[in-house]
Order: structure tokens, then C-alpha cells, then sequence
């Protein structure tokens, strides 16, 4: 069921949506599209956050909480100029989950990040988009200067940032000891 803070604008405010929508980058892969977030995403990326998916990232969340933390994550595009693009299957529509570059409250730099619904895990789906925002960032911010965290005992992201080209450091979050600090190189122009 729709909450009604889940309801997409309508008028003047559903205009705004959409030039702001347009100014996001639009990245498209051999199956996926990675397209700035919608309200009417919510319904498919909630259980991402009020799960127990969510262990690895300080979930699950209450319903409130995980939405609150989805609205900071989307407003970053409005603060850095960086944030969330969803990711949905080509021709299809059928949301899968989150890639992100984005730095939230205690992130000591820019993390490239990945969220994805238990039902799109397994196809390489989170792969192909992550590889697709790494490259952007690295067009579009700078060659290097990348990380993620990902907790300890995560070992399914830890494959993935590794598949990616991220090398662990040895270093821990600042604010989380048990969340590990993956790093991707700087590559040549």
C-alpha cells in the first residue's frame, strides 16, 4: 500500500521533479538503466532497508527510519552534486536497487556504493551498474579518490568491490570499527 508521503507531486511541484530528474545523469548498460530516483521507486527499494538486508549497512531499519535515510541519500545530488541513480532492467521498468556515489554523515571521502533487492542479487546486475557509476564518477568527479565500506562479514560486497578493482587498506571506518575500507585506484587518463 502507497503512504501518502509516498505519493508522487502533482502541478507546479511535479514540473520541478521533472527538471530536476532531467539534470541527473541518465547511464545505460547492455541491461540495465541507471536514471535518477523516483518517489514510486520506494515501494520496491524499501525492503533494501527494513529487512534483515539491511545488517550489513546498521538495518534493519523501523519504516520511518529507513525513509528518512533514503531521502538524506537522494538529497546529496541537491548538496554535492553526487547521490543515488536507480537501477532498473532495460525494457522492462522492474526497479532492482541503488549504485551511488555519495558521502553521508561520517564518511571521511566519497564512497561508491551499491543497494540491491535479494530478488536481482545473483545475475550480475549489481557488477554491471557499479562498474557503470564508477566509470561516471571517475569521468565526472576525478580519476581516483574513490572508496566503499563494507562491513567485515559482508562477504558478498567484499567479492563485489573486489570484482570491481577495489584493494582493502587495512583501514576501518571512522565512526565503525567492524566496517571495512575498500579503495579503488586512480587510473591513467
Amino acid at each position: 500500500m502507497i503512504q501518502p508521503w509516498e505519493q508522487p507531486s502533482t502541478g507546479a511541484p511535479a514540473a520541478l521533479v521533472a527538471r530536476l530528474a532531467a539534470a541527473l545523469p541518465r547511464i545505460e548498460t547492455e541491461r540495465l538503466v541507471l536514471r535518477a530516483p523516483r518517489i514510486e521507486d520506494w515501494q520496491a527499494l524499501s525492503p533494501i532497508w527494513t529487512t534483515e538486508q539491511a545488517k550489513g549497512f546498521g538495518g534493519p531499519f523501523e519504516p520511518e527510519d529507513a525513509w528518512v535515510d533514503f531521502g538524506q541519500l537522494v538529497a546529496s545530488w541537491l548538496l554535492r552534486g553526487i547521490g543515488p541513480l536507480t537501477v532498473e532492467l532495460k525494457g522492462k521498468g522492474t526497479v532492482l536497487g541503488l549504485v551511488s556515489l555519495d558521502q553521508e554523515y561520517g564518511d571521511p571521502e566519497r564512497e561508491i556504493g551499491w543497494l540491491f533487492r535479494k530478488d536481482a542479487e545473483g545475475q550480475g546486475y549489481a557488477l554491471e551498474a557499479s562498474r557503470a557509476m564508477l566509470d561516471w564518477a571517475r569521468a565526472q568527479v576525478g580519476r581516483g579518490g574513490f572508496a566503499t565500506y563494507i562491513a567485515e562479514d559482508h562477504a558478498k560486497s567484499i567479492r563485489l568491490a573486489e570484482a570491481l578493482g577495489g584493494v582493502a587498506d587495512g583501514a576501518r571506518h571512522p565512526v565503525d570499527p567492524e566496517v571495512l575500507v575498500y579503495r579503488f585506484p586512480e587510473v591513467a587518463p
